[in-house]
Formats: structure tokens, sequence, C-alpha cells
């Protein structure tokens, strides 16, 4: 596994939803003193039911944070991805078996979680269909696309598959929960 100090200070966590990409980012931020930027924070509207921004805000909101000159951002939305794995200085692709991330959406869902990494101000999370579908069916398979795509770039990169991966990366880099 590599340094996290080979990641540099524009580091990208991207995969699929509830695999605790928001957790991971704010351990290395805290760890690398650098800010935490959650891309759902961005792409939707605070105080409200999960509603989207327009899309041009949220390309504005996006692309000004990656201008800073050092972040841990997560998150995918794959259409402003180019730009800013173009900015990145290292890229994490975090992944987990479809029905521990589900598992995971139920937690958070079910159990007020209002503190937690990367939550929506305001927001009251509840189960839906469409996210279940989400990580179920829709994104499957979504760690092998990332991986391909990661793999073009020049970035350092880590691939982190499992829970015990995870695990292992915590205690490795010395990461708080």
């Amino acid at each position: 596994m590599l340094p996290l100090k080979s990641l540099g200070e524009r580091i990208v966590i991207i995969g699929p939803s509830n695999a605790g990409k928001s957790t991971l980012a704010v351990a290395i931020a805290q760890k690398i003193a650098v800010p935490a930027i959650h891309l759902d924070q961005y792409h939707h509207l605070p105080n409200t039911n999960w509603q989207k921004r327009p899309d041009e805000e949220f390309e504005t909101l996006h692309d000004q944070a990656i201008l800073a000159d050092h972040w841990v951002m997560e998150g995918n939305y794959s259409r402003l991805m180019p730009q800013r794995l173009e900015r990145a200085t290292g890229a994490i692709l975090l992944t987990s078996n479809r029905w521990l991330r589900l598992y995971r959406y139920f937690k958070r869902t079910l159990i007020n979680n209002a503190d937690r990494a990367g939550h929506l101000d305001g927001a009251q999370d509840s189960v839906k269909w469409s996210m279940i579908d989400w990580i179920i069916f829709k994104t499957k398979d979504s760690d092998k696309k990332y991986s391909k795509l990661l793999r073009t770039t020049q970035l350092p990169l880590v691939e982190i598959y499992s829970a015990n991966e995870l695990n292992a990366l915590y205690e490795s880099w010395n990461l708080n929960r």
C-alpha cells in the first residue's frame, strides 16, 4: 500500500454510494490538515430532501473547489471527473460488497445521523427505492469502471475493495474514524 504522503494534497476519493468515501475523506483531511469536500453537498441544496442544484450552479461550485491548492474531495459525478482528475495529485478508489453498502445505507437512513460525514445540512435521510436500486443493481460494477478510468491517469492510486482492506488502510495511515 502506498504511503498517504505519496498522494499529495489534492486527493480524490471515488467509488459507489455507502462505501465509506465521506468518512475516509474527513479522516485524511484531518490527518494532513486540508479541507474535506463532499460533492453531494455541492450537488444538492441544503435543507431539502436531497433536491439537486441546477447543473450550472453545481459545476461552478465544483470548478471553484478544485482550484484550491489543498483538498480531499469525495464523490463521483463522472461528467466533472476529467477536470477534477487533472487537478488531483492522488486518487483512492473505495468500494466494498454491495450488500455491506446496502446495510450501511439502511443504517444511515434509519438512525438519525445528522452529524455523519458528508451529511447534507437540514436534510432528513429516508429509505428510497431508487437508492436501493442504485446500490444493488445500477452501480454493482462501478468499481471496475472507476478502476479502469483511474489507471489511465498518472496519479498515484490506492484501490480498496473490502471492509478488511479499508480497516487496514486506516491502521496503516494512522487515521482516526
